[in-house]
């Protein structure tokens, strides 16, 4: 947390600052009635131009969290989803994950693993995923030599939690239940 102005870490000043700039524009008086109107998206975003599943996937995806992110039509409705509740930093985290364990070179390797800790683990990171501190504490060692295996841990607690909890919302949603119409 954030203690007196003079022992601000760089990041906590970075969001003092977008926040102030934030409520400055919120504080602004409009020009108009119209200016007061936030825009809302009735109909969900649509995902990326890839091929619709057939429903039988697509009714697949309710007890299968892997099933759906393995489907690109799947993967961009979820992340649409979790888009519109402000939640995607868990799918966004798993995908880092993904594309990390793809890497061959040591040093690309390692930037990789510095940046996806400094968004989605650290306290306070732009994205931060909740995991537990035995977790983050591993994950943290296992940054010292980065590996192919050195996110195992989060990326498998996190796929937990979205199957437990961001699977279930999902499915309840009106972006999968337009699918399945």
């Amino acid at each position: 947390m954030c203690k007196g102005l003079a022992a601000l870490p760089h990041s906590c000043l970075e969001r003092a600052k977008e926040i102030k700039i934030k409520l400055g524009i919120l504080l602004q008086k409009p020009d108009s009635v119209g200016d007061l109107v936030i825009p809302y998206n009735e109909k969900p975003e649509k995902p990326a131009k890839t091929q619709k599943p057939s429903l039988d996937e697509a009714l697949q995806w309710r007890d299968s969290l892997d099933k759906l992110l393995q489907n690109n039509y799947g993967l961009a409705s979820f992340k649409s989803f979790l888009k519109s509740e402000f939640s995607e930093e868990n799918l966004e985290f798993w995908i880092a994950c993904e594309d990390y364990k793809k890497i061959k070179s040591p040093a690309k390797m390692a930037d990789k693993a510095k940046q996806i800790y400094e968004e989605f683990i650290q306290t306070e990171a732009p994205k931060e995923v909740n995991i537990d501190h035995f977790t983050k504490d591993i994950t943290m060692k296992n940054l010292v030599e980065p590996s192919l295996s050195s996110f195992d841990m989060a990326q498998k607690r996190i796929h937990a939690l979205m199957e437990k909890d961001s699977l279930p919302r999902f499915v309840r949603s009106e972006f999968y239940q337009e699918l399945i119409k």
